[in-house]
């Protein structure tokens, strides 16, 4: 008895902390986006929702142990109700719960669904206890046709995706990589190209007589030409062997 007690008090503890690491990650998250709103990036927040992760995955953890003692066999009851302030529930819920007064233990220690909701699930149950056999057979059987349309919908899209897969990996190319580059080659360097042909002379026509030419076009009476200006600069042409005024 006193090891099961000291197993559930140790499996409360590592609960407790887990749970206010993830209450102090949310509230670190919840203050970025608030301050920060302006300047905080995607990886950033990206980093903090990491944190909570990684928080709820020790939390599910500890309770998936198989050391922990099962929580569902262990009631938890008001021992005393009153209306005045507890300070030590008040420490313990931060200030949310200070007093077990008869309003909130209900709602806090409830074990059943609230009162509207318990009613819409007593309604629909009657509704559905009430239904006919040949109504509840031919609802069954519309809901089994839409299901059946929906799955052959996905298994014709399914079909037609890997068939078209399989088409385009089959396909035979329309290219090559080594004629590509072969021809930009080719025109950029000029490498691979044949050197030019000699042009071709027409038979009867000895080598080096080259196709008659027509008669040149008369471009008019010729225009009196003006006889040239003498220069008016004069050149003083020197023997190369002559001493250069400035030579050292």
């Amino acid at each position: 008895m006193q090891r099961e007690e000291k197993q559930l008090e140790a499996t409360l503890h590592a609960i407790l902390n887990r749970v206010n690491d993830l209450k102090t990650a949310i509230q670190a998250l919840i203050t970025k986006l608030e301050t920060e709103y302006e300047t905080i990036n995607w990886p950033t927040f990206l980093d903090n929702y990491a944190i909570l992760s990684g928080h709820l995955t020790g939390l599910s953890k500890i309770l998936q142990a198989e050391l922990a003692p099962s929580l569902r066999s262990v009631v938890v009851l008001p021992l005393q109700l009153g209306c005045e302030r507890d300070e030590e529930l008040a420490r313990l819920s931060e200030g949310r719960v200070p007093a077990c007064t008869h309003d909130l233990v209900p709602d806090l220690l409830r074990t059943k669904p609230e009162p509207q909701a318990e009613q819409r699930l007593q309604q629909l149950n009657h509704k559905a206890n009430t239904l006919s056999y040949d109504t509840a057979q031919k609802q069954v059987a519309q809901f089994t046709k839409v299901v059946s349309h929906v799955w052959e919908i996905i298994s014709k899209g399914r079909e037609d995706w890997e068939g078209e897969s399989m088409r385009s990996a089959g396909m035979q190319p329309t290219h090559s990589i080594a004629d590509t580059h072969a021809l930009v080659t080719a025109v950029g360097t000029g490498k691979g190209l044949r050197p030019g042909m000699p042009p071709m002379v027409p038979q009867g026509v000895p080598p080096g007589m080259g196709p008659a030419r027509g008669p040149t076009p008369q471009m008019g009476p010729a225009q009196p030409t003006m006889p040239k200006a003498p220069s008016a600069i004069k050149t003083n042409i020197k023997a190369a062997n002559q001493i250069h005024p400035y030579q050292r």
